[in-house]
């Protein structure tokens, strides 16, 4: 199936419409703008740097207009956008442009020192003027310098990869996921109907561009629709709450992470905010504590919770407002145009109520990892009927009105006294105590269970909580194998790019110093 070009077909059809805001400059790009700089920016790369389909093109930098115009260039040229985490050390950039080939690298100038180390065969600076300390191009230069405008290549199909995206990486080195213009068509396809967004809707884009929630939840859909997207810098949960109950940017949807919505009810500001205009809240990437759904529900705002992976661009479940208050933990039914199944070892359908992983299959499903064949062997199988299927690595279990629940990562479970317990269940019943602000059980070695679980928790501000009543709310909540054996107090949890806290990194602190009767 051919691709086609949500840009320029816009920009023939409403040349005027604004496209894209970015809330820190103030800049705003009409569709004809966005369609005429890509080209643009697209003939320059091909022209100058020799720029052909396929090619890895790298950049590094925070959320802005030019990260979109980016990826529309490489649309144009058949080349693979590869959004670098900005928030990666040295050593873990190093490897992704190596593993991955990148050819080029766009970038920030606050991350200059950081590029000038690095050996690539052509750079240009985004956003500031005249040449970067290594000669490095100005952005708006190079496309001053471009009178042609590139068109998208008429080979282009729904097969052909547009973007090469790394994983966020919550175990070892990051694999490069395999991303094409078929999963961006369905991902868009098979968001709209959950969330009513439209050609009229404005989303306000908080999550970072370098990872596929900033990408697809939801500014390119609203691209394949006609619609517009206002592009804040990084989140800041003083100003979300700002610029969506201001009436003149008329944002109609959101979507964030459970740690997003969480520090926006934490905020001084959240109760005086009208958010009565928001038409669509969706969450994702992290199960939402029930604590944080009711602090929204009591103000009439339902929060659609999915589920999806980088792997399936990105959306897999998104559950109807008519569910998401009666079960406020389950992420629904697959969404239109993906399957969904929850099986053993043997690759057989559960019951309902049994725990089994969840497998994926559909058009948003990648073709597979860049450069990893063992990944690629052991994350799909095809089933009797020729049906590709990828393993999400999550556990999951189905009610009797087919709705999953994402219990929790396999990893993250753990065994005490060869009982499995998922830390998900038990962080639910922690939420509950109105001092908590975040929590996280990981399991650790015990002598005589093998594992039991440690509770790490943040507290909310002026609020005080001992490991005692910790302990005691949850033996009155869960069975006794579940219960944490232990409870330490931190400041702030270590998160991955998307917001996940980062399990291991608390398994490395605490594992050493197991709890003790």
């Amino acid at each position: 199936m051919l691709a086609s070009d949500w840009i320029a077909f816009h920009a023939d059809r409403t040349p005027d419409k604004i496209a894209l805001v970015d809330q820190m400059t103030g800049r705003r790009l009409t569709y004809a703008d966005l369609d005429r700089r890509a080209g643009r920016l697209a003939a320059f790369l091909r022209t100058e740097w020799g720029v052909q389909p396929g090619d890895r093109l790298a950049i590094l930098g925070k959320n802005s207009l030019e990260y979109f115009e980016f990826q529309y260039a490489c649309v144009r040229l058949g080349a693979m956008m590869l959004p670098i985490n900005w928030r990666l050390a040295q050593p873990e950039i190093d490897f992704i442009l190596r593993d991955s080939g990148a050819k080029v690298l766009l970038y920030d100038a606050e991350f200059e020192t950081a590029v000038s180390a690095l050996s690539l065969p052509y750079r240009m600076r985004i956003d500031s003027y005249g040449a970067g300390m290594d000669g490095a191009l100005n952005y708006e230069e190079a496309l001053r310098g471009s009178d042609a405008v590139v068109t998208m290549n008429p080979r282009t199909t729904h097969e052909t990869p547009v973007i090469l995206m790394y994983t966020a990486g919550t175990t070892g080195h990051p694999k490069g996921v395999i991303i094409t213009h078929g999963m961006m068509f369905w991902n868009a396809v098979n968001i709209t109907t959950p969330t009513g967004l439209s050609f009229q809707s404005v989303q306000y884009v908080v999550l970072p561009t370098f990872h596929i929630g900033g990408l697809n939840l939801y500014a390119n859909p609203l691209f394949h629709l006609g619609g517009s997207a206002i592009i804040a810098r990084q989140f800041d949960a003083g100003l979300t709450l700002k610029t969506l109950s201001d009436l003149e940017q008329g944002v109609t949807h959101f979507f964030g992470v459970p740690s997003i919505y969480q520090f926006m009810s934490q905020h001084p500001d959240f109760d005086s905010t009208d958010l009565s205009r928001i038409i669509s809240w969706g969450c994702g990437g992290a199960p939402m504590p029930t604590s944080v759904l009711d602090v929204y529900a009591r103000r009439g705002i339902i929060i659609q919770l999915g589920f999806g992976m980088t792997e399936t661009s990105p959306t897999v479940f998104l559950i109807d407002k008519r569910r998401a208050l009666q079960k406020p933990t389950s992420v629904g039914k697959p969404l239109l145009h993906t399957r969904v199944r929850v099986v053993d070892e043997s690759f057989q359908d559960v019951p309902p109520g049994v725990v089994g992983e969840v497998v994926i299959s559909g058009g948003n499903v990648t073709p597979g990892y860049w450069n990893r064949p063992d990944a690629n062997r052991d994350s799909f199988t095809t089933d009797e009927y020729g049906q590709r299927w990828l393993h999400s690595g999550d556990a999951g279990m189905v009610d009797d009105e087919g709705c999953i629940y994402i219990v929790d990562r396999y990893k993250d479970m753990y065994i005490s006294g060869g009982e499995n317990v998922y830390p998900a269940e038990v962080e639910q019943v922690i939420y509950q105590l109105d001092g908590v602000a975040e929590a996280a059980v990981i399991g650790v070695p015990d002598e005589k269970w093998g594992e039991s679980g440690l509770a790490v928790i943040v507290l909310k501000a002026g609020h005080i909580l001992t490991a005692a009543q910790i302990i005691d709310h949850c033996r009155g909540k869960l069975a006794k194998f579940k219960v944490p054996k232990a409870v330490v107090f931190i400041e702030v949890m270590p998160r991955n790019a998307a917001g996940k806290i980062l399990k291991r990194e608390l398994r490395a602190r605490y594992a050493a110093q197991p709890p003790t009767d």
